[in-house]
């Protein structure tokens, strides 16, 4: 099998900074928020300076860089220098991330399709693909693919389950805690339950992984932070990398994320079954052709079918 390609050097410090913050301690809080707060200004300050701004010692701000995988401050302005110079490349508009009530509609779309954008990038950027490899490989061989999600990450489990059940994979997507929990039980080995969460702390979907692993069904979680609770429960975990605005907290930029990351899964397992995913893709097209309406998409009509 060839060499994976690693996602180090394209994934954003800032993405894996946003993921690990609520697993810091207090201190190294204060340091992760001045670096997001102004990364380009850090890459140009002095240890002695990012301490000041938050309150803290230079030894805690050594100690985050750690924690952030890092290794030191030189690497920590290094990375955030590379960072701001490729998000310079890719707009040179300042759309920030927060609406404000003074924002014109203008600048509301501005806001959310640059959020959502970059949200499905950075997402991109650091997906680790030998993680997702073993989810592919575990999904083409499942018996039973159980899909948990609550709020506005079940439409996200549904999805899936729609994206499966088209190519002829035997799967469920459930968003009611009981019957998330009464599905996770009768799951054996050789089923594969995935939670889905953008926090990683949504009980019902923590509970219904739990179940299903103690029943012996391979675990996956789909989540923003890789240090939740969720992936305590889980065998594999694949990360999206969102950063929610005003308005808009697991609604919009986490839920594509989130697509993304099904998406992905999708193509990877139609790709194990080519031939039969396509002869089932067929055949549900064709299921559901008589309940379109006689129009092309450009609004003229079809022509009549005559037999002939």
């Amino acid at each position: 099998m060839p060499a994976q390609p690693t996602r180090d050097a394209d994934a954003s410090p800032l993405v894996r900074i946003r993921s690990l913050l609520p697993g810091l301690a207090r201190a190294e809080q204060r340091v992760a928020k001045v670096v997001l707060d102004d990364p380009a200004t850090v890459a140009r300050r002095s240890i002695t300076e990012v301490a000041l701004a938050a309150n803290t010692s230079e030894t805690t701000v050594t100690r985050f860089c750690k924690a952030v995988g890092v290794g030191g401050y030189p690497q920590l302005r290094i990375a955030l220098a590379a960072d701001t110079a490729r998000t310079e490349a890719r707009s040179s508009r300042n759309l920030g991330g927060e609406i404000g009530p003074e924002d014109d509609l203008a600048a509301v779309i501005g806001k959310v399709s640059f959020a959502d954008a970059r949200a499905v990038e950075e997402t991109a950027d650091q997906l680790d693909i030998p993680s997702l490899q073993r989810v592919i490989d575990v999904l083409a061989g499942a018996g039973r693919v159980d899909v948990y999600g609550v709020g506005a990450s079940a439409f996200v489990a549904a999805d899936l389950q729609q994206k499966l059940h088209r190519i002829g994979r035997v799967s469920f997507a459930w968003s009611d805690t009981h019957i998330m929990l009464t599905s996770a039980a009768v799951l054996s080995p050789g089923d594969v339950a995935i939670g889905i969460s953008h926090t990683g702390a949504t009980t019902d979907t923590v509970e219904a992984l739990r179940v299903a692993r103690e029943h012996g069904a391979i675990t996956v979680a789909v989540t923003n932070f890789p240090r939740s609770p969720i992936t305590e429960v889980s065998d594999h975990v694949l990360t999206t990398a969102a950063r929610e605005t005003t308005f808009r907290s697991g609604a919009t930029a986490s839920r594509i994320a989130q697509l993304t990351v099904i998406d992905c899964l999708f193509i990877g397992v139609a790709q194990r079954h080519m031939d039969a995913s396509v002869n089932a893709l067929d055949a549900t097209r064709d299921a559901v052709g008589s309940h379109r309406l006689g129009v092309r998409p450009d609004g003229r009509r079809r022509p009549r079918e005559t037999g002939k």
